[in-house]
């Protein structure tokens, strides 16, 4: 194996669940985007993250130098939450790996479609159109809103 190929193989994201010890990075990552910053942090409780750490979908993305991204999807009504890639590990497949795995769990629970709202006109946007979403209309907070059937 070539020494592209073989740096390569080891920096393929690699998914797991996410733990409470993560979330101080996945916390970084967060903010670490130039989209869809978070303006008004009381929009994410504590509660909130809890419970998605606990009870639902929460995943990680990581490579040799750590975490990277994370997604967190509601397994009880077909909801991405949260999809986020720190900016410089974007275009890597982070992104996709992350999406794909929420999905197929979404679909095993039993979900004919999956749903998220994300800034219009935004990187995002682009990165869900293209793997097959469709944007279907914008939310009370001027967010468009995207539908996958599954």
């Amino acid at each position: 194996m070539s020494a592209p190929a073989k740096l390569e193989r080891h920096m393929l994201p690699r998914l797991r669940q996410a733990t409470t010890l993560d979330l101080p990075r996945i916390h970084e990552v967060r903010h670490g985007t130039a989209e869809n910053r978070l303006e008004d942090p009381s929009l994410v409780t504590p509660a909130e993250v809890e419970w998605y750490l606990n009870e639902a979908i929460f995943l990680v993305s990581e490579d040799d130098a750590g975490i990277q991204g994370f997604t967190c999807a509601n397994h009880q009504t077909g909801y991405v939450w949260a999809l986020f890639v720190i900016d410089g590990a974007q275009g890597r497949g982070h992104g996709t790996a992350l999406l794909n795995e929420a999905i197929e769990r979404l679909r095993q629970a039993g979900h004919r479609q999956a749903f998220l709202t994300t800034g219009r006109d935004t990187g995002a946007a682009g990165f869900y159109r293209s793997k097959g979403w469709i944007e279907t209309g914008v939310d009370r907070r001027g967010e468009a809103v995207f539908r996958l059937w599954l």
